[in-house]
Order: structure tokens, then C-alpha cells, then sequence
């Protein structure tokens, strides 16, 4: 079995107000940035396992308590101005970041304001695709669009909006998986999300 990663458990004044966070892996890792729907938080991705895979695989993995949920305070900031704030308290040094169902309202206004932030973008049915759809052309690095074939909150068709508005993006489907297919196909998931990785960081 493999030896359980130290996970960090920190805060970070983002925009006046605390921010939760979890973090794991080695200091001069190649960052990846977690986000998580309205269901969760950030223990969720420590619970299913994709923080200690990430640190196994040598990422630094962050996964973070949106504003108003898990132990982070709520925030009066604009979403995208929210996670720009995250970014520059943090110091992310151009990591990949993953946004699932409700964080895309946080990470599609921002990676269409800031594309030059990223290494890559993982959108986990993320909400508000339509919104922002016009100002991703600008985003030009890795973009993996991942999808339960069971989702009934953002529908499938939806990823084929978001791959059609970014130049450099794929489409993966995991078979049986619902709106949250990390928690319906963990194993599928993190294969597709570890491959992605190896792309965007390599």
C-alpha cells in the first residue's frame, strides 16, 4: 500500500476574506489547482483519493475551498476577479487548473481574462459555458472536457460548445458517470485526469 501523503491544511486572506485550502505533494512540483462543485469541497478531493495520486505522481496539488463553503469565508469579489485574487495570494506559478459544475462560473470568466495564468484546463461539466463561450478563442493552452455519459444537470452537448470555442481542447467521456464523475468513476477519472496532466506538464 502506498505510503499516505502530508497533507497541508492552510488559509489565505483572498479579497478580505479567509480562504481554505489543502495542499500536498513536493514544493517544486508542477502545480495543479483543484476547484469544486456546490455539492463539495475541498476535503472532497482529498476523500476520493486525487490528492495523494497527484502527490504521487509528483504534482504539488492544491484543492480549495470555494467562497462560502467548506472552512473558507464568503466574498463579496466578482468570480473571476475572486480567483485572480486566489492566484496572486497563492503565487500559482501557472498551474493546471480544474474546474468542476459550479467553479466554472469562477474559472471560465478567468481563464478568458487571464489565459496567459494557465499550463492547462481541466472543465469537469462546469456551468456557465454559454456565458463566457465567445471569450475563449483567447485560450490557447490544453483544455480537457470531461463528462459523465449519465450527467443530467449539464448536458453532454455542452462540452461539445466548449471544445468548439478553444482551439486546443479534447473531449472525454467516463461510461456510466454522473454530473460528479470523479465520485461515480474515481478510477476513470484520475486515469484520464493523470494523462491530461503528463500532456500539459511534461
Amino acid at each position: 500500500m502506498a505510503e499516505q501523503m502530508l497533507v497541508e491544511s492552510g488559509q489565505e486572506l483572498v479579497g478580505g476574506a479567509q480562504t481554505h485550502y489543502l495542499a500536498t505533494g513536493p514544493a517544486d512540483g508542477n502545480q495543479v489547482v483543484l476547484l469544486h462543485g456546490a455539492s463539495f469541497s475541498a476535503a472532497t478531493w482529498r476523500q476520493i483519493g486525487t490528492l495523494q495520486l497527484l502527490a504521487e505522481a509528483g504534482y504539488r496539488a492544491f484543492a480549495i475551498d470555494m467562497p462560502g463553503f467548506g472552512q473558507s469565508a464568503a466574498s463579496t469579489l466578482p468570480r473571476a476577479e475572486w480567483l485572480a485574487a486566489l492566484f496572486k495570494a497563492m503565487q500559482f506559478d501557472r498551474p493546471v487548473l480544474l474546474a468542476a459544475s459550479m467553479s466554472g462560473a469562477f474559472a471560465l470568466p478567468f481563464i478568458s481574462e487571464h489565459p496567459q495564468l494557465l499550463r492547462g484546463f481541466v472543465a469537469v461539466a462546469p456551468v456557465a459555458i454559454q456565458q463566457y463561450q465567445a471569450d475563449l478563442g483567447s485560450f490557447r493552452a490544453p483544455l480537457l472536457a470531461l463528462w459523465g455519459a449519465n450527467d443530467r444537470t449539464v448536458p453532454i452537448s455542452e462540452a461539445n460548445v466548449l471544445f468548439k470555442a478553444v482551439p486546443n481542447g479534447q473531449i472525454v467521456i467516463v461510461p456510466e458517470g454522473s454530473h460528479a464523475p470523479y465520485m461515480s468513476n474515481p478510477a476513470i477519472f484520475h486515469r484520464e485526469l493523470l494523462r491530461f496532466l503528463d500532456k500539459c506538464l511534461a
